[in-house]
């Protein structure tokens, strides 16, 4: 009999992996945050990737991902019949520092975490599994994994998946590997009810459809209802209905990675009005005119499919 975690069944449906708003100063705007968390409750999101790679963590020090981690629990439980999950990145490419993150995102009040695999130092299996244990071990919340090869040079193996899955902490994973097949693979080795998100938005439909339990979505930025409701068709089993809506959605899905994510995020969510600043943290720079005019009209294109925007 598989072994169920009992943190397994968390986490599922639409979640966003939400921008971090920034000032055009180049400091966290927690007023344009705590607008942005209300706003997504409302539209039925699920939950909230805090300080991923949308929300640039690759910028954000560890105190600010602390203090985002305390705020966005503190503002999602002043909604107490519609609180939304958060989650928040605690990767590193270097275990020592992930653990110790760890440590001090404990008692913020979040729900769990979203752990990448260590970037650049393209670790072995044996590395992977000792850096894994040595974070489950330091947490006292549940991990998601999370595997994106095309920015880490790092694989999970549905192999080594299932391995990490005996953890007592890890209860699923946000795959962004793009193979669909692994979805059955995943469902074979690991636990009843380990949570198995998609981490790309042009097949995350089809993902859910082939029995993942949800995305974890840069879409679901500018349109969370429309990401929710597909969703919901989804268990629901009304594949049409939701095809259709994430046909509606497809130039979206695809040209916000015209340019770097979440470059043309950032400029779409400031061109409907629910950014006050698309301002990123070098390296990251604005939306060049002509990622611009590509996103401006995507944008034109959803308003005859969708009147929140």
């Amino acid at each position: 009999m598989k072994i169920v975690n009992k943190f397994t069944g968390m986490f599922r449906g639409s979640i966003v992996a939400l921008i971090t708003p920034f000032t055009e100063q180049g400091q966290i705007d927690y007023s344009a945050l705590a607008q942005l968390i209300d706003w997504h409750i409302a539209q039925g999101s699920q939950g909230l990737v805090i300080a991923g790679t949308t929300g640039e963590s690759a910028t954000l020090s560890d105190n600010e991902k602390i203090e985002l981690a305390r705020f966005s629990a503190k503002q999602s439980a002043k909604h107490s019949a519609g609180r939304i999950q958060v989650l928040v990145g605690n990767g590193s490419n270097a275990t020592a520092h992930a653990v110790e993150l760890t440590k001090q995102l404990n008692d913020t009040g979040i729900d769990g975490y979203l752990t990448v695999t260590p970037y650049y130092n393209k670790p072995t299996e044996q590395g992977l599994l000792a850096h894994y244990s040595a974070i489950n071990a330091a947490s006292e919340l549940p991990i998601l994994l999370y595997n994106v090869p095309s920015r880490t040079s790092c694989d999970l193996s549905p192999k080594l998946v299932s391995l990490l899955a005996e953890l007592s902490h890890v209860c699923g994973i946000k795959d962004a590997s793009g193979e669909l097949s692994r979805i059955d693979e995943h469902r074979q080795l690991c636990p009843e009810n380990f949570a198995l998100l998609s981490g790309d938005d042009e097949s995350g439909t089809e993902f859910c459809k082939l029995g993942g339990d949800g995305v974890i979505s840069v879409t679901a930025n500018v349109m969370p209802k429309a990401m929710a409701q597909i969703q919901q068709l989804i268990e629901q089993e009304k594949f049409q209905q939701a095809e259709l809506i994430d046909q509606q959605l497809a130039k979206l899905h695809k040209n916000l990675f015209v340019e770097s994510n979440p470059i043309p995020v950032k400029w779409a969510m400031s061109a409907i009005n629910r950014l006050p600043s698309a301002h990123m943290r070098l390296p990251l720079c604005q939306l060049t005119p002509a990622g611009q005019a590509v996103m401006s009209a995507t944008l034109t294109d959803l308003t005859q499919h969708f009147q929140e925007i």
